[in-house]
């Protein structure tokens, strides 16, 4: 049976290319926020103890929301309307940013919803606490894409046919899971040492994989307008939605890929930059070039994996070394992510669904890229998003609540062993 989920864009929807010399445009926004930590003394709510800074995520929350959020998605509903459907976009929510918004901001996750109720936004698939749960855990990232599934069809009626996973984190294995998951694609970097000179403008097939498509992000243009675009010292500066039409008309293959984080709309780069003004005029830029928009699932229906792409170690989006290192770098990162993974069995034997969820948050990936201790200028983005005074200070609040959470794991098991 053909289930067809609103906001969903359908095979029969997807544009015919006008001109086959030119490559389609995918855009995909990645929102996402974490949950803070307090530093210590944690208050206790029905029994349970609270470890999150609840006033920081509230505030930070709002900030992102007025710069970022509602205007956006004001605008991108606008867009969509105005172009009759040719304007096309992805998103990817994840669980924890949901649970924040339904929480804190509930007008914003209804602006999310009439954003995709508009039928010209496709959602995507993620881990639900935006983890790194493959690399530690098959079957705690089988449970997070399921629970991620469940929320996307509880708030927006959608069932997503592509995954990305945790901050484009990729490999063969993770492409070979998200088809036996039932996707159609799967979004990573287009990583130099992996294209090998080949363009990340292609549909790719990882190897052991029958039918799953492997998009790949374009790295160099999806910076251009997520880092560069309000940089003065850039040799392109100021750039115009004609000018970066241009660049995307005169690029070889089939879609060009761009994808970046939400916040960089309003937030990285504040409406005094001229982002919004940017993105207001790209639809018509792009269409005046001969160019046309697609969703990821309608880049997978149009085009065939033409090649082989080959991750066998992983890859992700951060940093210049585009690896795992954003988060496993260092020894405060390896020690802290590894004992929270180790508690997996502990929290599984008590059965608690609270204790599940409060541990299942401790694996959000911000909680290492904050202790990185890079330097140069990968290094000052880490120390840009880190609410904490340092490293060492995020290292320490998060192991100071690995032990405390053992501790209400222990109380949670002693019923159970009087009992036995």
């Amino acid at each position: 049976m053909l289930v067809i989920w609103p906001g969903t864009c359908l095979n029969s929807d997807a544009p015919e290319k006008s001109d086959p010399r030119m490559p389609d445009v995918c855009l995909y926004f990645q929102a996402h926020q974490p949950n803070r930590l307090l530093p210590g003394d944690f208050p206790k709510i029905s029994g349970i103890a609270s470890y999150e800074d609840d006033r920081m995520n509230a505030a930070i929350l709002d900030q992102v929301a007025e710069k970022c959020y509602l205007p956006a998605n004001r605008m991108f509903k606008k867009l969509i309307g105005e172009n009759g459907g040719r304007f096309r976009m992805a998103l990817s929510i994840s669980g924890t940013l949901i649970e924040q918004l339904q929480r804190f901001r509930p007008d914003v996750l209804e602006s999310f919803q009439d954003l995709v109720a508009s039928g010209g936004v496709e959602l995507l698939a993620e881990t639900y606490y935006h983890s790194l749960s493959f690399v530690h855990s098959n079957k705690e990232f089988d449970r997070q894409v399921d629970m991620h599934l469940q929320l996307l069809e509880k708030i927006f009626s959608v069932r997503p046919r592509v995954f990305r996973n945790t901050e484009l984190i990729y490999n063969d294995a993770i492409a070979a899971k998200s088809e036996t998951m039932g996707f159609d694609g799967v979004i990573a970097e287009g990583v130099d040492w992996n294209l090998k000179g080949h363009s990340p403008n292609f549909l790719y097939r990882a190897p052991e994989t029958a039918r799953i498509k492997t998009q790949l992000r374009n790295t160099r243009l999806s910076d251009d307008l997520s880092f560069r675009f309000s940089d003065p010292s850039w040799t392109e500066y100021p750039l115009t939605a004609e000018k970066f039409a241009t660049w995307l008309a005169e690029t070889e293959g089939d879609v060009v890929n761009l994808f970046m984080d939400y916040e960089s709309i309003g937030e990285h780069q504040g409406v005094e930059t001229g982002i919004f003004d940017f993105w207001e005029a790209m639809p018509d830029a792009v269409d005046e070039a001969g160019l046309q928009w697609v969703t990821p699932s309608e880049a997978v229906d149009l085009y065939r994996a033409s090649r082989e792409y080959n991750s066998r170690t992983h890859s992700s989006w951060a940093d210049t070394e585009r690896d795992l290192s954003a988060w496993m770098g260092n020894d405060m990162q390896k020690e802290a992510i590894a004992k929270v993974h180790r508690l997996e069995r502990e929290v599984l034997a008590v059965n608690d669904p609270e204790l599940t969820h409060i541990w299942a948050k401790m694996q959000t990936s911000d909680h290492f890229y904050w202790m990185s201790t890079k330097g140069g200028t990968d290094g000052s983005v880490h120390v840009s998003l880190t609410p904490y005074p340092s490293p060492q200070d995020a290292y320490r609040y998060f192991m100071n609540v690995l032990t405390e959470l053992q501790t209400q794991l222990s109380h949670a098991q002693e019923p159970k062993a009087l009992n036995s």
